[in-house]
């Protein structure tokens, strides 16, 4: 017997403002039959292609310290270099650039959203085989 991941968790102070943020990130849409509305301190979003929710969750106390779980996020199209720059258009922050960290085209940008929970820009698998090729 197994299981399967039913959606990954976000606490929050803002639930509506940070499920709107990614929301807006990523492309998701909210549950049909469950909008995300200002107020609520539950919100979920989902990707139309995968299934793939987060439900954002406001809690009491603050982030403190690095993520034990988060996110990695590859374009859905353009490279990882131009998804680092929408992200930070976007509002994120970066908490360590590790895109040259092992040669020129390698590596990861770990950003910030706005309240602080890390992830990852990764390249996509085009810049990868590039780089493999090389």
């Amino acid at each position: 017997m197994t299981c399967f991941v039913s959606h990954t968790t976000v606490d929050c102070h803002n639930a509506y403002e940070l499920s709107e943020w990614w929301r807006a990130l990523l492309g998701y849409e909210m549950v049909a039959d469950d909008p995300n509305e200002p107020g609520h301190e539950e919100c979920m979003i989902l990707d139309p292609a995968t299934g793939h929710r987060i439900l954002f969750v406001e809690v009491p106390e603050g982030k403190e310290g690095k993520n034990r779980l988060h996110l990695d996020l590859v374009p859905r199209s353009g490279t990882r270099d131009e998804e680092t720059d929408r992200v930070l258009g976007a509002g994120a922050s970066i908490v360590s650039d590790l895109r040259g960290h092992w040669g020129p085209g390698t590596g990861w940008a770990v950003m910030a959203d706005p309240e602080g929970n890390e992830f990852c820009v990764l390249r996509t698998q085009a810049e990868r085989t590039a780089q493999s090729a090389s």
